[in-house]
């Protein structure tokens, strides 16, 4: 039987990766994979996050099961910190599930059980394994113009004409804040012209938010997402911890679903639990605990926000850096977009030659498209990186 399996192609992340490690170079650059790091390349354990694990040591009694679709505490602190009071709460199914891909893979899952015949609309670039999960399920799949690769910014006359094409009840995925891989966001008018127009079309949108904190603040990056939420009468959430919390090897993550009402609420509530009970019944608990301690006690939240506040300004403070180097060096604007883009990454423009010039001319190593993380540089590297850029041709 496993003599029929065929080799899957390798993750060009992962790729990389194995690529960064096996270099030899004393001063080689990473800036590939997609995981925050401070000043010295540490990925920390955030303040609030070691209180926490501190004080749940001392007072955990059990490691039994919570319930299929994760612990109600843990359900509640998300819909707030996501969905704040933009519906109403009898209109929301949660269900832990982990990490954000998870959550992904679970809202997929969800939609081919729903509405075997819907196209999940997918904005151009967007996260690779968006359309390989959709891929695997056997679901239709299908682009929106999002990325103007000569302005670096979102090419929004583009993806509106696009979505006008999208039939009643498609799913049209939407980046929540900071997309991943360009970093160029919708403002919030933008946001609404696209919820009037996906309403029109009776569309449902599907909203991936795995870095809020991360762009212009908790309740600004949510903002479309609550948009969205108060003027659709169905909607599909997959959100992440593994960011905003730091804990990204807890796998911590959630599907948030909003119903027209309260009786389909429940029906998807329990559509959702089966679903966890299929593919790995009761969802992991750890860092769902420490969220849930977080998000519930004043004084642990206070000092988890000023941390992320501190992050988020850090990376800020790096883009600023980077445009004005680039400003220098190039003596043109044309870099400005990379001030202008928010969260980790943003695509700088280099063609794949160039890219590979990077890495190999100068141990710099980022994606194929270009993207970088931009939490990966620092005060020393920001010079090193905008010269090589230049030197390759950018």
């Amino acid at each position: 039987m496993l003599n029929n399996l065929h080799q899957q192609p390798q993750d060009k992340i992962l790729q990389l990766m194995k690529m960064y490690r096996e270099d030899t170079r004393s001063d080689k650059i990473d800036l590939g994979v997609g995981v925050y790091k401070d000043a010295t390349g540490l990925t920390p354990v955030m303040r609030a996050i070691k209180t926490a694990e501190q004080q749940l040591w001392a007072t955990e009694t059990t490691k039994a099961y919570t319930g299929l679709a994760g612990d109600p505490g843990y359900q509640n602190a998300m819909i707030d910190l996501v969905l704040a009071d933009a519906v109403s709460r009898d209109r929301i199914a949660a269900s832990h599930t982990p990490g954000g891909t998870g959550a992904i893979h679970a809202v997929l899952e969800l939609i081919g059980m729903a509405n075997p015949d819907a196209t999940i609309w997918l904005s151009a670039p967007t996260w690779p394994n968006h359309p390989s999960i959709i891929r695997h399920l056997g679901i239709k799949m299908a682009e929106y113009r999002y990325f103007d690769d000569a302005s670096c910014a979102v090419d929004f006359d583009g993806m509106m004409a696009d979505l006008k094409t999208v039939k009643a009840g498609d799913v049209v995925l939407l980046h929540g804040c900071c997309h991943n891989p360009t970093g160029a966001n919708l403002t919030l008018p933008e946001w609404q012209a696209v919820a009037d127009l996906l309403l029109t079309r009776g569309a449902v949108p599907f909203i991936d938010i795995a870095y809020q904190g991360f762009g212009d603040g908790l309740n600004e990056d949510a903002a479309g997402v609550r948009l969205l939420a108060a003027m659709f009468p169905e909607m599909l959430i997959a959100a992440s911890c593994s960011k905003n919390f730091g804990v990204y090897r807890e796998r911590t993550g959630i599907v948030l679903t909003v119903a027209p009402n309260t009786a389909t609420r429940d029906t998807t509530q329990g559509n959702l639990a089966h679903l966890n009970r299929q593919n790995f019944s009761f969802p992991p608990d750890h860092g769902a605990r420490l969220v849930t301690m977080i998000l519930t006690d004043p004084a642990l939240k206070a000092d988890w926000m000023a941390e992320l506040e501190a992050v988020r300004l850090g990376m800020l403070t790096t883009r600023e850096h980077l445009a004005r180097e680039l400003q220098r060096l190039s003596g043109s604007d044309r870099f400005g977009f990379v001030a202008q883009h928010r969260g980790m990454f943003s695509r700088m423009g280099a063609s794949p030659e160039q890219v590979v010039k990077l890495r190999e001319q100068h141990g710099i190593y980022m994606v194929g498209d270009s993207r970088i993380n931009i939490a990966g540089l620092n005060p020393t590297t920001v010079p090193i990186l905008a010269s090589a850029l230049i030197e390759v041709g950018c």
